[in-house]
């Protein structure tokens, strides 16, 4: 069964798209902890990310170096951190999150409600910083 991330690569389920190369793509997390927070997702559905063959692994990180350099041009922070947990979907992942201070990147604080229009926005000025 295709997993939620999939469904949003093949455009079955909407999402705030950041950029794609025909093995990766990035968009915004809908429940974020931070403005800016982004997934980055191999396009290859594998649960767990230290099951990717090596150089989709790499691959997937130096495109998600793209994606955060693109990110903190956008997003005002002293950082941006790389998480990686893996639990709620099963389906590899990377979350880059814009931080000021370490405090921030708490995954079990309330997560952020931000209205469509806002989520648009963000998107679009990430989408117009990536290289």
């Amino acid at each position: 069964m295709a997993s939620i991330f999939s469904k949003i690569i093949c455009g079955e389920i909407p999402s705030y798209k950041i950029a794609e190369d025909d093995r990766y793509f990035a968009f915004l997390d809908i429940n974020p902890i931070a403005k800016g927070h982004t997934l980055v997702i191999p396009k290859q559905e594998t649960d767990y990310i230290f099951d990717l063959e090596d150089a989709e692994l790499a691959g997937l990180h130096i495109f998600a170096k793209r994606v955060a350099q693109a990110v903190e041009k956008t997003v005002p922070c002293k950082r941006i951190a790389v998480l990686v947990s893996g639990l709620e979907v099963p389906h590899a992942h990377v979350h880059l999150i814009p931080l000021n201070r370490e405090a921030e990147i708490n995954v079990t604080a309330p997560k952020l409600k931000l209205p469509h229009e806002e989520m648009q926005e963000i998107a679009e000025k990430i989408r117009s910083n990536f290289e």
